[in-house]
């Protein structure tokens, strides 16, 4: 697709990045991302951190990777709000069921979970991927109901063959399928702007 006509041109991405074994996917994901035009950010828990280095996302995203509440690269910021207002559109591939947990609870207590618990008036798309019996535990299925209601999309999981050896649902989306995902916000986004060019222009009267 020429890059001058995808929805994701200038997007600007927040990929948040939880300690599931997917997380080595992510990458691929942040590097087809920014090949289609996407201004990526990625927020890496400190599981994630142990699966795949932070350096990776730099090198395919030309970007700083943000790992802790404590470090606020590029200046004096609230870290999580900064991030928060630069993004159009908040990812988190992959999901885990701990970091849908704590969005469901407003659990705050590291960068990405966060971030997540600020962002739920903006776009969000989460990409979950776990174990079988644990996707299918009640207490799962109420927080994913949870984080459909507060406003969070979702794509996956999808079945197949798990980290674990066994064949079941939980594998994280594919990163292409993702990204439809994705196009398929920003053209909402898009259309939204394109009705309210000037939100801030709105009469004081």
């Amino acid at each position: 697709m020429p890059k001058g006509k995808s929805n994701l041109d200038n997007l600007k991405v927040l990929l948040g990045v939880s300690g599931g074994v997917a997380a080595y996917k992510a990458v691929d994901l942040a590097s087809k991302l920014t090949g289609a035009g996407a201004k990526v950010k990625t927020v890496m828990t400190e599981n994630a951190c142990r699966l795949v280095g932070p350096k990776s996302f730099e090198a395919v995203t030309n970007s700083a990777v943000f790992t802790s509440l404590w470090e606020t690269p590029g200046g004096h910021e609230i870290g999580h709000i900064a991030l928060l207002d630069w993004a159009d559109v908040v990812v988190v591939a992959p999901a885990t069921a701990n970091i849908i947990g704590k969005i469901a609870n407003g659990i705050c207590d590291d960068l990405l979970s966060t971030v997540l618990c600020a962002c739920w008036a903006k776009p969000g798309l989460l990409a979950p991927a776990m174990n079988n019996h644990m996707w299918d535990n009640p207490a799962v299925q109420r927080n994913v109901k949870a984080v459909k209601e507060t406003g969070f999309e979702l794509i996956g999981p999808e079945e197949g063959r798990l980290a674990c050896g066994t064949e079941g649902m939980g594998r994280m989306s594919e990163a292409e399928d993702i990204i439809r995902a994705i196009e398929k916000i920003a053209s909402k986004i898009k259309k939204h702007e394109a009705r309210n060019p000037k939100s801030e222009t709105i009469s004081n009267d």
